[in-house]
């Protein structure tokens, strides 16, 4: 297996003569992987290169290459702007040939690239980008998401905390379309739970000062500021609103979007006591232990594998297993993406679950709290489950779904 790191930014190459097919498309036992995600910036931690650890790891796993199959992977920046990650994805695709994209952290990103694949007949697996709409309005035939959405993230903490009183909330809220899609369900949820938003502020992505933003939030007297935010944005959200004594006066964190890397960055000093939803954490059963042992061994850091991360995994395992159940890879997003949604996804960090019509994986949730130090026994023993959250109640119904491949 080759891994093959993309420049920054993709250049247009124009190709000369023409592609023809093979009449023997089920005997063609090659297949090219992508891991597009930020590697150097504010997501790097829960994407970055740990995410192409996850990858290799699926593809030893998936025991192609021992049986002759040929599978390179390659590895690209997309710098959290949709124009990058889509130079860099069209040239994947028209130039270097490659079959599936996944990861793609950033929503602005993962809608782009996944108008692309439904353009190119590629395939996008998202792990990383965040937003519902693309499994609702923005849904395909070539895209699926594999771990989260926002609809999970909403359903998950921001109805838990508006039933534990919580009912007045301010979001500090990143300005792109992951936020907007975070606080949007999330309003609904809160609403729908007798709660009122009594307001908001956008911040820029991969921001260093939050004082005038968490000045505001603390005015408004909302019992929950709710972070809809991720990353590095919200690790200097927490440290800072625990600088200004926000907490400290009763007010209430709400880190819609948190990962195990956060955490960890933060020590269980500043994050303890924060809530938060998940569909995989490391220490949650002898399965996902023993994927994460595997993965830490190999991570940068030796560090537990974030959602995403295990995401990247199962989806390229998924991804394979269905190339061989096809008998070969027909370089066809769209049937691929069919079939796979005909085979059940089955891997040790989420168990075995469905793919639905609209692309959503159907993976059961967690709401979580971050254990004090005192509680933690460990390195990287850092949650405590909360509840369970069934995967039906994870996802939006498909009765209610705007995605125009799900009958109703």
């Amino acid at each position: 297996m080759r891994v093959i790191f993309s420049c920054r930014r993709a250049v247009a190459i124009a190709l000369a003569g023409a592609a023809f097919a093979s009449p023997a498309f089920a005997q063609d036992k090659t297949a090219k992987i992508g891991v597009l995600n930020d590697m150097s910036s504010l997501y790097a931690d829960i994407g970055g290169p740990n995410s192409v650890v996850a990858a290799k790891l699926a593809i030893a796993d998936s025991g192609l290459e021992k049986k002759g199959w040929k599978i390179e992977l390659v590895a690209g920046d997309h710098q959290n702007k949709p124009d990058i990650g889509v130079n860099v994805a069209r040239q994947w695709i028209d130039v270097d040939k490659v079959d599936l994209i996944t990861d793609t952290p950033n929503s602005g990103v993962a809608l782009a690239i996944s108008n692309l694949v439904k353009e190119k007949n590629a395939i996008l697996m998202n792990s990383g980008g965040a937003s519902a709409d693309l499994t609702g309005k923005a849904c395909n035939a070539n895209t699926i998401s594999m771990t989260y959405d926002t609809y999970m993230l909403a359903h998950g903490t921001g109805q838990a905390l508006t039933k534990a009183g919580g009912n007045t909330w301010f979001f500090l809220t990143a300005d792109y379309a992951f936020g907007a899609a975070l606080e949007r369900d999330t309003t609904a949820v809160v609403k729908a739970n007798g709660g009122q938003v009594l307001g908001g502020v956008k911040h820029p992505l991969n921001t260093a000062d939050f004082s005038s933003f968490l000045l505001q939030a603390q005015a408004s007297k909302a019992k929950v500021i709710g972070l809809a935010n991720a990353g590095g944005d919200t690790t200097n959200s927490i440290k800072q609103a625990s600088e200004f004594g926000i907490t400290a006066g009763g007010q209430k964190l709400a880190a819609l979007l948190l990962f195990i890397n956060d955490v960890h960055s933060l020590g269980l000093k500043v994050a303890q006591g924060l809530t938060f939803t998940e569909s995989y954490y490391w220490d949650l059963n002898d399965n996902t232990r023993a994927f994460a042992k595997r993965f830490s061994e190999q991570s940068k850091n030796n560090a537990k594998p974030s959602m995403t991360q295990a995401g990247v995994y199962a989806a390229v395992l998924h991804y394979l297993k269905t190339l061989e159940a096809m008998g070969g890879n027909p370089h066809d997003g769209a049937k691929v993406v069919a079939k796979m949604k005909e085979i059940p996804a089955d891997d040790t960090p989420f168990g075995k679950s469905i793919i639905r019509a609209d692309g959503r994986r159907m993976v059961p949730a967690f709401l979580f709290e971050v254990k004090t130090p005192a509680e933690s026994k460990a390195p990287w023993d850092y949650y405590k489950k909360v509840a369970d959250i069934s995967a039906e109640d994870a996802a939006r119904p498909l009765a209610q779904s705007e995605c125009p491949l799900v009958k109703k």
